[in-house]
Order: C-alpha cells, then structure tokens, then sequence
C-alpha cells in the first residue's frame, strides 16, 4: 500500500493488550485455505464505550467487507452494553488506502479529519537547545506523584481533540506499562513556577523498523502556548535522538488540531512523509 512495512510484531501485540481489549470478542484474523493470513479487524471500545474504534486490514475486498460487518457488529454491541442511545465510531485509513476509503465512505462514515506523519533526518549532529528562561525540566516519570502528574497535564493539553477520550488515571498507567515499546524514562515534564505545563512522551516505535526516535506526544497547557515550550521539547528530542545514533525523529500531526501543530513541526525542519486520514460515524444503537 505505502512501499514498505509500516508495521511490526511489536507494533500488533501491544495493541491486543491493551486494557479494556478483549481478544475473544473484540479481533477477528481470517486466514485463507493454505493458513496464510488475508486480514484482521479489531473494536475497541473507549471510556465507557460511547466512542469506539475499528480497525479493518486486507487487499481482499470480501474478507475487507467481512470483517467491517464484524467490528461494527461489535461496536453495537459495545454500544447496547454501555447503555448508550448511539455511539462514535472512528476508523483510519492511510490516504493512498483508496479500498478501505471507499468501504468507509459506502457505509456512512465521513472523512473528518488529515494525520501527517513528521519525519526529521538526524544525519549531522544536533545541538542541544538552551532551556527557556525559568523553565524546570523534569525527566523520566518514576514516581506515581510525578506519574499523576503527566497525567493531568496530558488531560489539559489534549481534551477536545479529535478522538481523544479521557482514560482513568489507573488505565493509563496500565496501558503504559503493557506497551513493549514505552518506559517511564522517556516520559519529560516541563514546568513553570513549580507548575507542570508541558508533557513530552517518547517511545521506541520506529527503532526496529527506522531507527528514529518517535515522539508520541507533545502537549503544552493553553494557557503556556506561545511561550515556545512545544519548540524546545522538539529540538530536545532532536538533540537526545541524534546523540542516540538515531536516523531522524518521527511524529504524527492532526492537521486540525485545535493549535497550529503543523506549522510548528514544519518550522522546526520536519516534513510529511505518509497521509492518513481519520473516518467517523455516529449511529443509533438498536
């Protein structure tokens, strides 16, 4: 589809255990006659299950079909368990996916929003930025003060985006602690006059496949925007990635976030390197 795997075994088993994934009822792999593998699908079902997301995954439009009607089938049934009157259903697909855009589109989903994955190459070493006058940086989350902590800020900084859904302080940290590709260590904190007001959070996603760093979230409080604290996280990371060894640093941008988040990453020498958009449909529960 892309020219490359854009996935690993890593990538699959931290998604199946996720909390709140249940893999007797919420994935489907189908496999041809031979025991090759054409497709799989997931549902997983967020918060109290009033958004779900759906995965649908093959070159077979058959099998792509079926397991469409599976996943929705089980975001309903999410949805009645939940005791909800609809529900959100999110699905994303990469731009040159033209199949699964289709299959969406033929179903009542609407394109609502672009992701662009952010690349930088690291080729040449990379200074360390100077800390922004009166500014604390906090690094690795070891503790669960500093641990509850992140996790308020990263609530501030991303409520209202588009498919963000609040998780339980509990969850996330278990979420967390499942992925293979996360560690406390590479969580960093930002504060301002002893309070925290930026959230920066790495992981090891794309050392196997890219050897690059990968930021998986940068979020800075409303109310310390504009003081460039976003910029200094970056080119940190930057700077920690090519000390590293690292071939570049990669990021996924929602191109209508709430803040200018891709003039940003564009100013700090990145550029787009895959399109993906996100696909949603709202429906009634029967």
């Amino acid at each position: 589809m892309v020219g490359f795997a854009d996935c690993t075994l890593g990538d699959v088993a931290d998604c199946i255990v996720e909390p709140g994934f249940d893999r007797m009822t919420d994935g489907w792999l189908v496999l041809a006659a031979d025991g090759l593998p054409v497709g799989y699908g997931t549902t997983f079902g967020k918060g109290d299950r009033e958004m779900i997301g759906i995965e649908v995954t093959s070159q077979h439009p058959s099998v792509a079909a079926w397991l469409y009607e599976r996943t929705m089938q089980r975001a309903l049934e999410m949805g009645r368990l939940g005791g909800h009157a609809e529900i959100t259903v999110d699905a994303f697909a990469y731009h040159a996916d033209g199949p699964l855009r289709a299959l969406l589109a033929d179903h009542a989903f609407a394109a609502r929003t672009t992701y662009n994955r952010m690349w930088i190459d690291h080729s040449e070493p990379v200074a360390a930025p100077q800390t922004p006058r009166g500014v604390v940086v906090r690094r690795g989350a070891f503790d669960d003060a500093t641990r509850s902590t992140a996790h308020e800020v990263l609530l501030g900084s991303f409520r209202g985006q588009f498919g963000f859904v609040p998780r339980p302080h509990d969850e996330w940290i278990a979420e967390r602690d499942a992925r293979s590709t996360i560690d406390w260590s590479q969580l960093t904190l930002l504060e301002v006059d002893g309070k925290a007001v930026a959230l920066r959070d790495c992981s090891d996603s794309f050392i196997q496949s890219d050897n690059c760093g990968h930021i998986a979230m940068l979020g800075v409080l409303e109310e310390y925007r504009g003081r460039g604290l976003a910029k200094f996280l970056l080119r940190d990371a930057f700077a920690l990635d090519a000390a590293a060894g690292r071939a570049g640093t990669i990021l996924l941008v929602d191109t209508n976030n709430p803040t200018p988040a891709l003039g940003l990453y564009l100013s700090v020498g990145m550029n787009p390197t895959l399109v993906f958009e996100g696909w949603r449909r709202v429906l009634p529960v029967t």
